[in-house]
């Protein structure tokens, strides 16, 4: 891809990723530009990366040739109005990784008729392995859907989506999933010291088995349920626990879990687009 100027609005942890990724697979510095109020931020992110930095999103507006819209979702609407007639004269391609904000809507705030590309990264892209999902409108071309999946490729993996609805289920799966990763570490770790293992040997047993498990989930060709088959011995320690797990109804509660992070995602769409 051609190194064009990159601009981001927002320089919080996900733009700090997205940023240190781009970088560090060769994305020149002196072709990022990010702005935020936040001065600290800035200055950690100039001194760190390299990169320019303004206090002001029309200055990196106006220099951008790819936007990327890096802030809160309830400040998106202010952002996108502050630049929308900048953004109208210049026709960057937009990125937003603000969740639950629909790409008509950002469109309308930015004046209409914008080449955008909504994308839902979540937070392991902090250690370079998001999983980031990408939807773009019918304005955009096979050359810019090219250049917005190798922005997000530098902090971990990317799959698109046919229709926008969709990103709601991805928010539910892989946006809120490591939550769901981390409640079952906790409550290993709690169960690991309950048995009389110390706090430490008890977390580092559980980090390195949620590792290993994701290793070989991504590097085997067989899906979790053969591979749960086959650390389960019959009549072993693992069938027992097992056991439990089902007869408590595992797969139901984190069927309805998903769901109603589904739903949750769906009402703040509602909320944040009105």
């Amino acid at each position: 891809m051609k190194h064009k100027m990159l601009g981001f609005i927002g320089a919080g942890n996900m733009a700090s990723s997205l940023v240190g990724g781009l970088v560090a697979d060769g994305y020149p510095a002196r072709n990022i530009w990010v702005s935020d109020v936040d001065e600290a931020k800035l200055d950690a992110l100039s001194l760190k990366f390299g990169v320019n930095v303004s206090g002001d999103n029309r200055r990196v507006a106006r220099l951008a040739e790819i936007l990327v819209l890096a802030v809160k979702p309830q400040i998106l609407r202010e952002v996108a109005e502050g630049v929308a007639d900048i953004v109208a004269e210049t026709r960057p391609l937009i990125l937003s990784v603000a969740a639950g904000v629909g790409e008509s809507v950002i469109d309308r705030w930015l004046g209409g008729g914008q080449s955008l590309v909504r994308c839902m990264p979540n937070t392991p892209a902090l250690v370079k392995s998001s999983a980031t999902a990408l939807h773009a409108n019918e304005k955009t071309t096979s050359a810019q859907r090219s250049e917005a999946e190798s922005i997000l490729r530098a902090v971990g993996v990317t799959v698109w989506v046919e229709r926008e609805e969709a990103l709601d289920a991805v928010t539910a799966i892989s946006g809120s999933g490591p939550a769901y990763f981390f409640l079952l570490m906790e409550a290993m770790e709690n169960a690991a010291t309950g048995l009389g293992l110390d706090p430490e040997t008890a977390r580092l047993l559980v980090q390195q088995t949620a590792l290993g498990a994701a290793r070989i989930a991504i590097e085997s060709e067989e899906g979790p349920a053969q591979l749960r088959q086959r650390v389960t011995s019959p009549k072993g320690t693992t069938e027992r626990a097992i056991g439990v797990l089902e007869e408590r109804g595992l797969h139901e509660i984190v069927r309805d879990a998903v769901a109603a992070a589904h739903a949750r995602a769906i009402e703040l769409a509602r909320e944040l687009g009105a």
